[in-house]
């Protein structure tokens, strides 16, 4: 008996070397082999003689060499390759008959009559429960693809093993004890490839509705539009650098003034003498120092976070045209950014909108630290006058000439 199998094996393994076309990726020697190891594997615990034993071997062996002659219908043609081999080798008609028959038994669809039919049917699907199903079900899919030009996407691909693995059964206990378990997880795992692939295929349709939504809703700005922000925007900014014209020119003379202070009268209040001129000083002395201020605060800049998120573009509350919004940020971001305002028409003339209404909340900020600055300087020239007449008045003394233009 052994002589026969071990026979078998090396008749098999160069027929199907020398015969078997490259393009059956699955259907090859190495599937052989497999099924003919899971064969081996049932044997060691079932209670077959060794006479089915030995059929059912070699019916395992030459399952699928019909490959080599055709894909459809080549059960028969294996049945026929096995029984020049057996005849060869002088086996009984019957041995033959029953081996053919175990073959035939691997046909799609077929019910097995017994016991060593069930078996070969189990071998031969054994790799639904492998951990390398998965592996396994991609050559079947490229097989397809070469020898019979059958092209299956991946979602139909998912869907035809779950289909076939939930149909399927092991014909022997022996079989679903080892093996229902395993397959129980390679569908489990299958139906999740398919909810991924559904969700990723939603996502893809959602993505190219928003695309066709964006192009159809952007259309070319009005050129009426354009010209309203573009002048808009150039008269903020001609305000703005006009407000810090006049905070710099407010801040040079107070500091001109100041210097002149501090030279001039300061240095004269050592003497007691000259101690009627002290609050006068202090009283000019501090409305230009307020006056500085004022200046100062009227062209400080404010700090931003200059930094954005996605949900924030996602949610249109982010300017991207005002630079402290994204001077923290990386280009690749502020790219992405900028492409998604760009391809929203209602985004795009929002941020201009904003960036208008928030420079116009600067302006408003800068004009009003400058009113008061201004208000602040004309009141202080005019109080310190009067301080200084006063108490030269009281003093009794008369106001140098020399003194107050210097002032």
């Amino acid at each position: 008996m052994e002589n026969l199998i071990i026979a078998a094996e090396k008749y098999v393994i160069s027929y199907l070397n020398d015969n078997l076309d490259a393009s059956f990726v699955y259907h090859n020697l190495a599937h052989t082999q497999r099924v003919v190891g899971k064969v081996k594997e049932l044997l060691e615990e079932s209670p077959l003689n060794e006479t089915e034993k030995e059929q059912l071997l070699i019916a395992a062996w030459f399952h699928d060499v019909g490959f080599t002659k055709t894909i459809e219908g080549h059960e028969q043609e294996s049945v026929k390759i096995a029984t020049a081999f057996l005849k060869s080798k002088h086996v009984s008609d019957a041995n033959i008959d029953t081996i053919s028959s175990i073959i035939l038994a691997t046909q799609m669809g077929y019910e097995p009559k017994n016991k060593l039919e069930g078996y070969i049917r189990d071998a031969d699907c054994a790799h639904l429960s492998s951990k390398k199903y998965s592996d396994y079900a991609a050559l079947l899919r490229k097989e397809w693809e070469l020898t019979l030009g059958k092209k299956v996407t991946k979602s139909e691909w998912v869907q035809e093993n779950i289909t076939f693995l939930t149909k399927h059964t092991f014909y022997t206990d022996l079989a679903s004890k080892k093996w229902e378990k395993r397959k129980g997880k390679n569908l489990a795992n299958l139906l999740q490839d398919q909810n991924k692939i559904k969700t990723t295929t939603e996502k893809l349709k959602q993505k190219k509705a928003e695309l066709k939504f964006k192009k159809e809703k952007l259309d070319l700005p009005d050129r009426g539009i354009e010209t309203m922000f573009r002048v808009a925007l150039r008269n903020h900014i001609t305000l703005s650098d006009i407000a810090d014209t006049k905070a710099n020119i407010l801040l040079s003379v107070n500091a001109i003034i100041i210097s002149l202070v501090l030279s001039n009268l300061v240095s004269k209040l050592d003497n007691p003498t000259n101690d009627y001129l002290i609050w006068p000083t202090f009283i000019f002395a501090l409305f230009t120092v307020v006056s500085i201020v004022l200046s100062v605060l009227a062209t400080r800049p404010n700090v931003t976070s200059g930094k954005f998120t996605k949900e924030d573009v996602a949610n249109k509350k982010v300017n991207l045209l005002f630079f402290g919004n994204f001077h923290k940020m990386k280009l690749n971001e502020f790219e992405w950014a900028m492409q998604e305002m760009m391809q929203d028409k209602e985004y795009l003339y929002g941020s201009l909108t904003k960036d208008l209404y928030f420079l116009g909340l600067v302006l408003n900020r800068k004009y009003k630290i400058l009113r008061l600055t201004y208000t602040v300087f004309a009141i202080g020239i005019i109080v310190s006058v009067i301080a200084f007449a006063v108490a030269f008045e009281v003093s009794g003394i008369k106001p140098p000439i020399a003194v107050l233009p210097s002032i």
